[in-house]
């Protein structure tokens, strides 16, 4: 037990600073905490992640080195680096990130067709990551969004806001098949489309809520 001589209160739980005024508390009483402290666990799982990482960047280290002088015309060791980047993003994210599951879900999902891009050009590029993997990955997203309102129909509308970033992911494989760098456009269409049709759906259908959410999210009157 701890009490605040400023504000003249006693605060049951072991904390060191006044709640009210924010003063350094003076200890009177030992008490057991009342709360779980989330904070050592917390501490853990960054002193796993920062032990994680300093283990990837010597075995990075290494296959860089190895690669360099056994076989320099096929750099494996790039792809073990995004490999080995995308375990600690994954930790960082997934157990660590203070973002809700469905932030951690697309985030993620990004991050690995990223990296799937990133292994495309290391083998030589062949446009198998940006003609399937890319479009793929965006539909997928989508599926995954429809699971999670159906799983979540009370609040189905909180959805419209990953709806319309999906579009505008969407967009990218659209500009890519303008530039010439996408040589096979079809899933990149459908998977434009049915990101389009997803939300128009979600609007159409959900009609009032739908709009009430839109206009609350962009603060419209």
């Amino acid at each position: 037990m701890s009490k605040c001589r400023n504000c003249n209160i006693e605060v049951l739980d072991e904390t060191e600073r006044c709640p009210l005024c924010g003063s350094v508390l003076e200890h009177t009483v030992e008490v057991e905490n009342m709360y779980p402290d989330v904070r050592i666990k917390a501490r853990k799982l960054t002193l796993i992640s920062n032990i994680y990482l300093f283990c990837a960047i010597l075995l990075e280290a290494l296959f860089l080195s190895v690669n360099a002088k056994q076989h320099p015309d096929v750099w494996w060791s790039l792809i073990v680096g995004l490999v080995l980047l995308y375990g600690y993003l994954l930790l960082r994210f997934a157990i660590l990130g203070k973002s809700g599951y469905k932030g951690k879900t697309v985030i993620l999902t990004v991050i690995a067709i990223l990296v799937l891009v990133g292994i495309d050009w290391v083998v030589g590029y062949r446009g198998w990551s940006v003609n399937y993997v890319l479009p793929s990955g965006i539909m997928l997203i989508d599926v995954g969004i429809i699971v999670c309102m159906i799983i979540n129909r009370r609040n189905w509308q909180s959805y419209m806001m990953w709806q319309i970033f999906m579009i505008l992911c969407s967009i990218v494989p659209l500009i890519l098949c303008a530039l010439n760098i996408i040589t096979v456009p079809v899933l990149s269409l459908i998977a434009s489309g049915f990101s389009v049709f997803l939300f128009l759906g979600t609007l159409i259908i959900g009609d009032r809520r739908a709009r009430v959410e839109l206009k609350r999210r962009f603060h419209i009157r």
